[in-house]
């Protein structure tokens, strides 16, 4: 390799490493060159492995399905990569955030960590196909829908987290509640959608679930209720349940502009909260997910796997709080 590129082994090793100083020109000569002969980072990330550069690696997989990486309104993703690094370093650790490691082009870098925190992977991930057949370690938040129990996790308990917002609309006074999801097809978005079937069959009830992008955020409002108030009155549902903050938002706006009152007409809610969502007129409840506690559990896991340690499982994120406010909170007498 150092031979056909005209370097030193040492230069080619920083080239590939992202260390020491290496003109442009000639990483992305040694790069070019490593591609045609086939060098595959997997042998760079082994021996990096071996020897532990005290890196770990955050691939949070929604981004892959959202229109950018710093989505308005939404910050759950900013808690967690923000909690994550810092938990890192108070273990004499960096924390690198990546995109797709899988994806064409990737620098070799990407490859680079001791070990990797996957969150809400999708249905046969290929990031987590290819950590695993690298034997690069990893712990996931949230499973692999379709592997579940075969790589480390943390379970987010997605169902029970539904749940607790379900029993709390329920208590509300709601008792046809409608559930919009995302599109992709993760531990979250599945788990929270069959609570809502399993607490729509226990009633004799048609469950009612609409799944839409979560880039598209507040645009959502007015599909959402053109899909659920345009049939029979008697099938139209007395709360929605959106799973993300943006969606809820959207829907409580659309709402209101078609004249339907929330709380008092429509209970609105949401899965995991969004600046607008405390900020907005009414405010709108949500959960609170807890992510900075869910990063240092899942911090503390990936320094684990990195120095061969063993792993106590099962592993369970935080239990979810409510942020009750005035989107469900009716006055007496004023429900429907």
């Amino acid at each position: 390799m150092a031979r056909a590129a005209g370097v030193s082994p040492t230069t080619v090793s920083h080239a590939l490493n992202g260390k020491g100083v290496v003109r442009r020109e000639t990483v992305e000569r040694i790069e070019r060159i490593a591609a045609e002969i086939g060098y595959r980072p997997s042998a760079i990330a082994r021996g990096l492995q071996n020897s532990r550069l005290g890196l770990l690696a955050l691939v949070i997989r929604p981004f892959h399905s959202l229109d950018t990486f710093l989505p308005e309104g939404v910050d759950y993703f900013l808690r967690i990569a923000g909690a994550a690094s810092l938990s890192a370093m108070e273990r004499g650790y960096s924390m690198m955030l990546i995109d797709d490691p899988t994806r064409p082009g990737v620098p070799f870098s990407a490859l680079a960590a001791d070990a990797y925190i996957v969150t809400e992977p999708f249905e046969n991930d290929p990031v987590l196909t290819m950590l695993s057949e690298q034997r690069i370690p990893f712990v996931t938040v949230g499973a692999d829908p379709a592997r579940r129990d075969l790589f480390p996790s943390i379970d987010e308990a997605a169902g029970q987290q539904a749940m607790t917002m379900i029993d709390h609309l329920s208590q509300a006074g709601a008792h046809r509640i409608a559930l919009v999801t995302g599109t992709d097809r993760n531990d979250w978005n599945l788990g929270s959608r069959q609570a809502l079937v399993d607490w729509c069959e226990a009633r004799g009830q048609q469950p009612l679930v609409l799944a839409l992008p979560e880039a598209e955020g507040e645009q959502v409002g007015e599909r959402v209720i053109d899909h659920f108030f345009s049939g029979d009155p008697a099938e139209r549902p007395d709360a929605v349940f959106c799973l993300t903050g943006r969606h809820a938002a959207g829907v409580t706006e659309a709402a209101i502009r078609r004249g339907i009152r929330v709380p008092e007409d429509l209970l609105v809610a949401a899965g995991s909260g969004a600046m607008q969502n405390r900020t907005s007129s009414p405010t709108v409840t949500t959960l609170d997910l807890r992510p900075e506690e869910t990063a240092q559990l899942a911090v503390e896991v990936a320094v684990a796997l990195a120095e061969g340690r063993p792993v106590q499982e099962p592993l369970a994120t935080p239990t979810a709080r409510l942020d009750i406010r005035e989107s469900t909170t009716r006055a007496p007498g004023r429900a429907r």
